[in-house]
């Protein structure tokens, strides 16, 4: 769910209700003059100074919490129209910067109140006590810029604004101009604020049709970061017979898409994707007995502030539901993902084993003599160099050749590949924490240029049994450990046979 694909091309002839927030690369913020840049460096520090020590809250005793009145709401509004005005993602990351470290916890109260606690727990006192001593000690843990969050949650359009500031922070964090631990705590404090806003009961499932409004459509459209959306006729037939796209808003703000599911009805589990988005359906009326499968081929979020919110895992149970109450008798639920990661995993290992002259841990030695055969060159310099690019497709006999170890390769890469003992592949990662089975490995699942490039043109099925996803997700997350098909277990024994890594 990362990268945005490009728009229609008759986008500019829509007008959208909501203008979205497109954050801006990072461009000077002093000026050329060295007089003129300190003195407006120095200014605009003065003036980021006093708006924080306006805007943000102070904390009130913990006796007054209760009785102590909101700020003006003309404070909070302050703080919003000053970041609004702040052009540069240098000043906006600056901004942030300053409230998350002069405006966090008071670690004086916390040491404080934590002595308090211990002291009590050592000496033999009423629950009552103890329990009010705790409560003292989480009040001293809040950090006080979560106070100016949640005043400006109740703004017109504050929960947008927060979405669109976490996203400034997300992307100061990425390119390094907002950095530390305190920056890394305020983006956590952030992050639960928005999980609790947007819970699944505040979200709304809505369907996109063909008649949908033009500006949902667009949105949906533009939102697309697996298989982009060409023009006009792609969307409509993405939204047509044999599919469903499916797309959760916010209560408060209905009809603005948050993230977007899109499903194929199809006769089977699908192993490639261009017979999803590029073929005719079979015809211009749905048929309920050619339908059998439900296929998750492209999932997206909308808001890049709401990363790490768990939008995807609630839409996929929702739409599920969905579809088992308009098709009854459907029985497989399936993925066709992408496997973002995986050539760049290969060719660092392809570098590293060429460093090495005459290791070879990938491939067998008949493996290695028809490689050889079709590329007439040292095995893994050369096909460092060609699985670079998306031409080596073009070879058949090279695609043949290349399909038992690379197939297995990918076994091995999406099941024992691991970061702190989970899936190291996010897509892997995300549909084996909703509880599905890593089902099926495809070759030429995806031959589109991208494809190619960025997995060897593999994809993947992960199957969703509904009565065995709550198990599944249980026992990946507690013991780590990941269901798996008899064909993904055959492969990933080959690699452990064939392939030494």
């Amino acid at each position: 769910m990362r990268g945005f694909g490009p728009g229609l091309t008759a986008r500019n002839l829509l007008p959208l209700r909501f203008a979205p927030w497109q954050p801006r690369p990072p461009g000077p913020l002093l000026s050329s003059r060295p007089a003129a840049a300190a003195a407006g460096a120095g200014s605009l520090t003065r003036a980021m100074d006093e708006l924080l020590r306006r805007a943000v809250p102070p904390t009130p005793a913990y006796e007054l919490r209760e009785k102590t009145p909101a700020p003006a709401e003309g404070q909070c509004a302050d703080f919003v129209s000053f970041y609004g005005g702040l052009t540069e993602a240098a000043q906006r990351a600056e901004l942030l910067g300053r409230l998350a470290q002069g405006f966090g916890v008071d670690h004086g109260q916390v040491a404080e109140q934590s002595a308090g606690v211990l002291q009590l727990r050592e000496q033999p006192r009423e629950a009552a006590v103890l329990l009010q001593a705790e409560d003292r000690l989480r009040y001293a843990l809040v950090p006080r810029y979560r106070g100016l969050f949640h005043h400006i949650s109740k703004l017109d359009g504050g929960v947008r604004f927060l979405v669109r500031l976490r996203a400034d922070l997300l992307e100061a964090q990425a390119l390094k101009l907002a950095e530390g631990p305190h920056v890394r705590e305020m983006n956590g404090v952030l992050k639960n604020m928005l999980s609790e806003w947007f819970s699944s009961g505040f979200l709304n499932l809505e369907r996109v049709t063909w008649h949908s409004p033009c500006e949902v459509l667009q949105k949906v459209s533009e939102s697309e970061a697996v298989h982009p959306v060409k023009n006009w006729m792609d969307m409509k037939q993405r939204v047509g017979p044999y599919r469903r796209c499916y797309f959760f808003s916010h209560c408060s703000t209905p009809g603005e898409p948050l993230v977007v599911l899109y499903v194929a009805l199809t006769s089977d589990i699908s192993n490639n994707i261009q017979a999803i988005v590029k073929e005719q359906p079979p015809s211009e009326t749905e048929e309920r007995n050619r339908i059998a499968a439900a296929i998750f081929y492209s999932i997206s979020l909308t808001q890049q502030g709401l990363q790490g919110v768990e939008l995807g895992t609630f839409l996929i149970k929702r739409v599920l539901k969905e579809l088992q109450k308009e098709f009854p008798y459907l029985g497989a639920f399936s993925s066709l993902s992408p496997i973002p990661g995986f050539t760049k995993w290969l060719l660092g290992l392809l570098g590293s084993q060429t460093k090495e002259h005459g290791r070879n841990e990938l491939f067998t030695e008949s493996e290695c003599k028809e490689i050889t055969e079709v590329i007439g060159g040292p095995v893994h310099e050369t096909l460092k160099v060609l699985l670079g690019s998306s031409e080596w497709a073009q070879s058949e006999k090279l695609v043949q050749v290349l399909r038992a170890p690379l197939m297995r390769l990918c076994a091995w890469y999406l099941y024992g590949e691991k970061h702190r003992g989970y899936a190291l592949n996010p897509v892997a990662n995300f549909h084996l924490q909703n509880g599905a089975v890593m089902w099926r490995v495809n070759w030429m699942g995806d031959s589109s240029p991208r494809g190619l490039t960025s997995s060897c043109g593999l994809m993947v099925n992960y199957r969703y049994y509904p009565e065995e996803t709550g198990p599944n997700s249980t026992a990946y997350l507690s013991s780590k450990s990941i269901k798996a098909s008899e064909q993904v277990l055959s492969l990933v024994a080959q690699f452990q046979k064939n392939s030494k890594l």
